[in-house]
């Protein structure tokens, strides 16, 4: 559990994504502590003095550059570390090269016994998120990755753009794969409980146009990437969002990447599904009625992921430390639900 007096984030990676997501994070009031982890320790410095010479305009907090054995004691550490997407690349180009770094770097910021929270940020954060289920053999509620909560906040933003009402009140998800094959779940999407088409009729508003909604919503990454080189604003506000559910306990339902445990008849993956997320981590994936295009386009998506993994050929990738070094319960969750 987390304490009311120590709150502390570790953040793995002090490239563009880590130090927006810690800005994000050290003007919410959320966190007593951050900890700024990088291989270029100076870089991870100068950052931290940065962000740590804003002290008088926000609450108190402790910023500083750490070593990876500061991740050790984190409440949560989130995982931003390894190569970005670059123009023209897509997210499951970056497998390699990522799972390399991921393999060095998690036996040095997870220690046996660790009670940390391990949120995955990192692309592709679903094949990521599950490589390290299967590295650390942490239960699985305790591994999550952001997922598509970004991808859903695009897929709000574009319907508010086009029906004029404000992104916070309309309910949209997308699920699935953080990536091509994504899904946004237009059965469920709705202004004020009204379905969006519904909402647009009662208001004289043009219909909006789902395939060039979805188009939109699925390249905007590259759209972002093509004109500045990488996105980071949003994604450190999604991490920042999902930090909070955890600290403050909110069991808000957020489409955060997990592993499936037979949700749609799905197993052995991870995506992205609409979840409850408190202090324990992700705690329930939540099977919401789809349509068969929908629940059609959620398998394909799945099936892509699952053959990333077998490309990936993670192999016995091994464990952090001992499952004997956890309780009794948590090491026959993990063993029943991590190794296959």
């Amino acid at each position: 559990m987390i304490a009311e007096d120590k709150r502390k984030i570790a953040v793995l990676g002090a490239g563009s994504v880590g130090t927006a997501s810690a800005y994000a994070l050290m003007i919410s009031g959320l966190v007593s502590e951050i900890t700024l982890v990088d291989i270029d320790r100076k870089k991870a410095e100068g950052e931290a003095m940065d962000l740590a010479h804003g002290a008088s305009f926000i609450s108190p907090i402790k910023i500083y550059a750490g070593e990876y054995e500061d991740c050790h004691n984190a409440d949560i550490i989130v995982y931003t570390a390894g190569a970005s997407q670059k123009p023209g690349e897509t997210r499951l180009d970056l497998i390699q090269k990522n799972l390399a770094v991921l393999r060095e770097v998690l036996p040095r910021i997870i220690s046996p016994g660790s009670g940390s929270i391990l949120l995955m940020v990192s692309n592709p954060v679903d094949v990521l998120t599950y490589a390290a289920l299967r590295i650390t053999g942490l239960t699985p509620n305790r591994v999550l990755g952001s997922g598509t909560v970004l991808d859903s906040s695009r897929f709000r933003y574009k319907i508010s753009e086009k029906c004029r009402v404000e992104a916070r009140n309309i309910h949209a998800y997308v699920v699935g794969e953080h990536g091509d094959s994504e899904v946004p779940l237009w059965s469920l999407a709705n202004i004020a409980g009204l379905p969006v088409e519904d909402f647009c009729r009662m208001h004289g508003i043009p219909c909006l146009d789902r395939e060039e909604v979805s188009s939109q919503v699925r390249k905007a990454g590259y759209e972002i990437i093509n004109r500045k080189g990488a996105t980071y604003y949003a994604i450190g506000l999604a991490v920042r969002r999902i930090c909070e559910s955890i600290i403050r306990d909110e069991n808000s339902v957020l489409t955060v990447s997990g592993l499936l445990d037979g949700e749609y008849g799905l197993k052995d993956v991870c995506l992205s599904l609409p979840s409850v997320v408190n202090r324990a981590g992700r705690v329930r994936a939540l099977e919401v009625p789809l349509t068969e295009q929908e629940r059609t386009a959620l398998l394909k998506s799945a099936s892509l992921l699952r053959e990333a993994l077998e490309d990936a050929d993670l192999g016995d990738t091994g464990h952090v430390f001992s499952l004997a070094g956890q309780n009794g319960a948590d090491r026959t969750e993990a063993q029943n639900m991590v190794l296959h």
